[in-house]
């Protein structure tokens, strides 16, 4: 995906700034809001359901002061299949490779032991980190003495004497203090020559942006319903009549009482998912686009590493 910009990958490196920052937290707490809010554009899935992110999204931000590389984590949850493994290995493997980490919470809910798993991952990452303290427009952040109590507990310090930690207040969907966290940013990056082209947002792969836009449409549409047992497998792209792509994907459910769901009454949940996520891919791909969707029934693909594969996760 790209963008306008004014930078471009391999200019000298002088006083210009590049680096990683890793986007980490507990499902739902605005971890994909955020990248979007920073980005100005939209890369990662929003959705009211946990654990929507399934991949690490690299967003890029750039401007005069030079580059930041984002990637948005899947949230840390406690799982057993495959794929809530991989999740949790994305995480703790993106800690080890970034240069700045955001650990995102939610000061409007209350903290669960997700929190203190996340919280122990990275107290002795030897990272810089900055806690965003989210959502401080609802009810003034009620929950935040809880979360600076935590961190004070296991890294057995006094807040004001965690040298490598930034408490920061803000709020995702409201962009409140968005700009500045980009500046406390700039300041914790080192100096360096830019790594990504500078029309460049984001290195997502086009197929699985393409499955991530269908997946939300779901989402958005049958809440919990289905929560985590869906996913979408993009079989094939190829140009059709004229400037049309045809774009033919899978939804994956897991029981064939979840294919009757998501198919809806007469087909009206395929297709207004269909319509929903049609229009947002002629945009990722800025042309139109003919949609053709199919819902199958997949025994544990959750756990089936072939299929995971296929949809891109990478086990080693």
């Amino acid at each position: 995906m790209v963008k306008d910009n004014k930078l471009s990958a391999g200019k000298p490196c002088g006083q210009v700034k590049c680096g990683t920052v890793a986007i980490i937290g507990r499902p739902n707490v605005g971890k994909s809001t955020l990248l979007n809010a920073i980005l100005e554009e939209k890369v990662s899935i929003v959705s009211d359901i946990p654990q929507t992110t399934r991949h690490q999204i690299r967003g890029i931000y750039n401007d005069e002061r030079g580059q930041i590389i984002f990637i948005d984590t899947p949230g840390f949850h406690i799982g057993r299949d495959s794929l809530d493994k991989y999740m949790s290995r994305a995480l703790v493997g993106a800690i080890g490779d970034v240069d700045v980490i955001i650990h995102l919470v939610d000061t409007y809910d209350r903290i669960g032991q997700e929190e203190r798993q996340v919280i122990g991952q990275l107290k002795d990452c030897g990272k810089t980190i900055i806690v965003g303290l989210n959502k401080v427009d609802l009810a003034k952040g009620k929950y935040i003495p809880d979360y600076i109590k935590l961190w004070e507990e296991l890294r057995g310090q006094s807040i004001n004497d965690i040298k490598d930690l930034i408490l920061f207040p803000l709020s995702a969907l409201k962009g409140i203090n968005v700009k500045k966290l980009i500046d406390i940013l700039f300041e914790n990056l080192p100096v360096g020559p830019l790594l990504y082209p500078e029309d460049v947002i984001t290195d997502l792969p086009q197929r699985m942006a393409m499955a991530d836009i269908i997946r939300e449409k779901f989402f958005l549409m049958m809440k919990e319903e289905v929560p985590h047992s869906l996913a979408v497998m993009i079989e094939s792209v190829t140009p059709r009549r004229g400037k049309t792509l045809h774009i033919r994907a899978v939804i994956l459910v897991e029981r064939d009482s979840q294919k009757e769901i998501v198919i809806g009454k007469g087909g009206a949940v395929l297709k207004q998912a269909g319509t929903l996520a049609r229009i947002d891919l002629e945009g990722l791909v800025d042309t139109k686009v003919f949609l053709e969707l199919f819902v199958k029934t997949q025994d544990n693909w959750r756990q089936d590493t072939c299929i995971l594969e296929e949809m891109g996760y990478i086990f080693k």
